[in-house]
Order: C-alpha cells, then sequence, then structure tokens
C-alpha cells in the first residue's frame, strides 16, 4: 500500500493497530468527497469539470488495475475523495482482511445498507459470499454508475427516478425483469451521445463486453482533448488562454486605437493647419495670429445659380464634388491652404498658416493658372454639352498702404485694405479656421469683379509678380471697388473702395 502511490490515489502512511485508535493514516482531502460535490445544490460542474473528475478517476483506476491489487472493489462516489485542487484521489482500496476481517464476503443482510451496493456490478451481486475486493470487471461497471452521476449532475443517486425501495433496485439488478437489466436512464439532450455510448458498453450486462480503462481514456479524450488535465490545470490552462487571448485583444484594440487616432488626426489635419490640430488635440487653446505677407485667392462658378435650377439636388453635389476634388488634387503641388469652400466659391491662401516669406504671391497665382487649364478639360458629367466657367480674383495683403483715387470725390485717399490677416479657430463644434481681415474682403472683391474664365488682381498683388518677373500681365484699368450686395463675408463694411487700378493674369513663362 506504501507503494501505491500516484497523483490521483490517496497517499497511504500507514495504520494503528492499538486499541481503541485502530485506524488507517492516509492523506486529507479537505474537499470531502465526491460523493459531497454532486449532493452540494450550490455547485453546478461545467462540462470541463465533469470530464476532468472522469479523467482523474480513469488514471487512478488504471494505475491499480495494472498494479499487483489487480482492482479496487469499493469503487463509488464516497471513496472518490477530492483535494484542494479540486483533484479527485481514490481512497477504499486494498486492506480488505484489514478493515473487514473475517467478513470478506458480500453479505445481503436485513440491515444491510442497499442503497451502498448501486455501485457493485450485477455479477457481484449475485454472488453472494463473493469477495469483497471485487474484479476488474466489477470496477468499469461502477466507474460507469459514477460517471451517469457526474454527467447528469445527479444529486440523489443514479435511480433517484425509479419509484423503488433500495432493495427493489437491487434484487431488479441481480435479476433483471423480462431479461431487460436495469440501468440509469439515459437522455441525448442532457449529455453528448457519444459519453451515453461510453455509458453503454462500461456497464453491460456482459462483463467481457466493459471496455478497459485504457480505452476508456482515450474514449474521453476523443470526446474532450482537454479532459485529461485536472481542474486546477484547465482552470490555470483557461487563465493563460485567457491572457494570451486578452494580450491579442488589447494588442488588436490598440492598434484599433492607433489607426483610429492617425484617422482622426488626419481628418483634423484636412480641417485644420496641423500645429494647430496639434495644439487642440493636446488640450491647448489657440490664440489667433496676424500675418503681414499673405496672399488669398477666391474663385466662384459662373452661372452657379442656373445650373442649379436645371439640375437636382444630387447632382450639384456629385458635380461640385468632382471639381472640389480637382482643385484639392492640385493645391496639392503648392504652397498653399485652403481655407474653406461655401457653396460654389473656394478660398485659398499662402502665406498662411506658415509664413512663407515673398512667395505667397507667386504660389496663389501659379496655381490659379494651373487651375484655368484644369477647367478647360474638366467635364460636367450630367451635362457634358456644358462648358464650365469659373472667375478668379486674387489679392496680397503687406504691411503698407496704398492710395486709391475716389472717383466720386476726385481726390486721392489712403486706405488701408492691404493691412495683415488675423487667422484664429472660430467655434468649439466643427472647429474651422478662419481669416479676417481687409485683404481677405479686397480678395473677395477682386474675384466678384473678375470675369469669367479670367484672373483678376490687384495692384499689390501685381507688383509682386512684376518683380518676380516670369509673369504675364494685362492692365485693366481703375475699376470701382464695391460691396456686392448679399456677400458671403458679412463683416465687410457696406460702403465702396474707392478706384483701384487692377490687371489680368494672363500667364507665367517656364
Amino acid at each position: 500500500m506504501k507503494e501505491m502511490k500516484h497523483e490521483n490515489l490517496v497517499q497511504f502512511f500507514g495504520v494503528c493497530i492499538e486499541p481503541p485508535n485502530v485506524c488507517l493514516v492516509m492523506q486529507y482531502c479537505r474537499k470531502g468527497s465526491l460523493k459531497d460535490v454532486l449532493r452540494d445544490s450550490d455547485v453546478e460542474l461545467d462540462g470541463i469539470f465533469k470530464l476532468s473528475f472522469a479523467y482523474d478517476i480513469v488514471n487512478g483506476m488504471d494505475f491499480i488495475h495494472k498494479s499487483t491489487l489487480r482492482s479496487h472493489g469499493n469503487l463509488k462516489p464516497s471513496t472518490c475523495l477530492v483535494d484542494s485542487r479540486l483533484q479527485i484521489k481514490l481512497s477504499g482500496f486494498g486492506l480488505c482482511e484489514f478493515k473487514y476481517g473475517t467478513r470478506n464476503q458480500i453479505n445481503l443482510e436485513e440491515n444491510t445498507n442497499y442503497s451502498d451496493m448501486y455501485w457493485t456490478a450485477p455479477e457481484l451481486l449475485r454472488k453472494v459470499g463473493g469477495p469483497v475486493g471485487g474484479t476488474p470487471k466489477g470496477d468499469i461497471y461502477s466507474f460507469a454508475i459514477i460517471l451517469w452521476e457526474i454527467q447528469y449532475n445527479s444529486k440523489s443517486g443514479p435511480y433517484q427516478d425509479l419509484n423503488l425501495e433500495p432493495k427493489e433496485i437491487i434484487g431488479q439488478l441481480r435479476a433483471p425483469l423480462q431479461g431487460e437489466p436495469l440501468r440509469p436512464l439515459l437522455n441525448g439532450e442532457l449529455c453528448e451521445e457519444k459519453i451515453n455510448h461510453l455509458l453503454r458498453a462500461c456497464w453491460s450486462e456482459n462483463p467481457d463486453h466493459r471496455p478497459p480503462f485504457g480505452s476508456i481514456r482515450r474514449q474521453l479524450r476523443d470526446t474532450c482533448p482537454d479532459s485529461h488535465a485536472n481542474i486546477l490545470d484547465n482552470m490555470v490552462e483557461k487563465l493563460e488562454k485567457y491572457a494570451n487571448h486578452l494580450e491579442e485583444v488589447v494588442e488588436d484594440r490598440t492598434n484599433q486605437l492607433t489607426a483610429e487616432k492617425i484617422r482622426t488626426e488626419k481628418l483634423l489635419s484636412s480641417m485644420l493647419p496641423k500645429y494647430i490640430a496639434d495644439q487642440l488635440m493636446a488640450g491647448k487653446s489657440v490664440e489667433p495670429q496676424s500675418y503681414n505677407l499673405v496672399t488669398v485667392f477666391f474663385s466662384d462658378i459662373v452661372g452657379f445659380t442656373s445650373m442649379c435650377a436645371l439640375s437636382s439636388a444630387l447632382e450639384v453635389v456629385s458635380f461640385l464634388n468632382d471639381l472640389y476634388s480637382l482643385f484639392d488634387d492640385i493645391i496639392r503641388m503648392y504652397d498653399v491652404y485652403k481655407v474653406e469652400t461655401i457653396g460654389d466659391a473656394y478660398m485659398v491662401a499662402s502665406g498662411v498658416p506658415i509664413a512663407n516669406g515673398n512667395k505667397h504671391a507667386i504660389e496663389i497665382s501659379t496655381m490659379a493658372l494651373h487651375f484655368l487649364s484644369s477647367i478647360k478639360v474638366f467635364k460636367i458629367h450630367h451635362m457634358p454639352t456644358e462648358t464650365l466657367a469659373i472667375r478668379i480674383g486674387i489679392h496680397s495683403g503687406g504691411t503698407r498702404a496704398a492710395e486709391v483715387t475716389n472717383r466720386r470725390s476726385g481726390a486721392t485717399e489712403t486706405v488701408g485694405f492691404v493691412g495683415p490677416v488675423v487667422a484664429g479657430v472660430v467655434g468649439t463644434a466643427m472647429p474651422r479656421y478662419c481669416l479676417f481681415g481687409d485683404t481677405v474682403n479686397m480678395a473677395s472683391r477682386m474675384e466678384s469683379n473678375s470675369s469669367a474664365l479670367k484672373i483678376h488682381v490687384s495692384q499689390r498683388t501685381a507688383d509682386i509678380l512684376l518683380q518676380a518677373g516670369s509673369f504675364e500681365l494685362e492692365e485693366r484699368g481703375e475699376i470701382e471697388i464695391k460691396v456686392r450686395e448679399g456677400s458671403r463675408h458679412p463683416e465687410k463694411p457696406p460702403h465702396g473702395k474707392g478706384s483701384h487700378k487692377t490687371y489680368w493674369l494672363l500667364n507665367k513663362q517656364g
């Protein structure tokens, strides 16, 4: 007995033979027996727990059958103890003479506890006076009854559904009525068919048809690959898998968050200048800034109102999307910043939000010429026979004032329309990067006083372009600059700006 050491057997330490303390000294299992676990109404075993218990019993029984003991002889839920790791450890085997003395036989007497014999094989019940130690085939039958209790969550024994006394049940097990052996009921909805098939084989009336524990182990493993481990190992393995899965989930969610952050930053950067977007994402406030050297571009579509009258709203939106997508592709080639689009108006600036010295007018003007060349080949999908025309206005701001002639009085006046541009973020919901100042107003008036497929530039812009030397301009002459009714810029004052010399931008050399 001291050599019977296995992880699924209760370890035997010795015996005490001195009265009155005659006893066996064995390993203590703090969780009680499998009978206690099955009867506990608060414990509901899941599939892994059930098969882990079954596999522990199979392991222990296989070891006993291969040992010199050859059989257990007393296998039942009360002899399947449960340790602190929720692992089954078999007890109640061996030392039959020590435990039973000369009563080493199966006897059916008046004071016999018949319900304690439910797990005894029928062939052994028929052999009154037979060996208490049992047989290997009898152990397999006992295991089948225990496996049924485990799988069907039985809390009152294997024959709880029969309206029979324990003595009558034992009687039918010994002598089946009408040749049909009495067995616990099977239900395909409550238990897997593979397990039911195994139960039928293990409690077969013919002992020779019962499979050995090695075969039972393989069938359990086929039913559930994880059933070979004890419950704690299963729990640890599950926790490890969960932890690994959690790491994968966290990594996946982190990657998703990073990708979403990049998309958000990209979207925000498309709506606002990058350095401003970075400040807003960092939770910082953005103070308005003043820029002295800026060129502002405006364009709108000639005959847009008439086009809208002849088109559906969906066609208008599709047309504007095609047009502005073309413009957006072009401005990526230049040091400019798209400020906004309102209806058919397209506004671009250079020199903001990052100053570029004296390049602002050159960048905007080159871009405007690129716009016109692209418009000539642009097709309106829902109006393929129509020719698209836009008008463009450009004005450059600076730090000095300008002299203009007031046609009404004939006097020369100094005006401040060439002052600085103030740029800042407006609003918290859908914030917008907006430009304010007389330079913006003047550029809008250049556009409103322009003509179809023409680029109308102010004197200040023309001065910069002429200084660059590569642009071809045509003097338009003196024009009266006034506020347009229904202007998209309500901050513009409702009074005239006087007379200004302006130019048409025709071409750029090289």
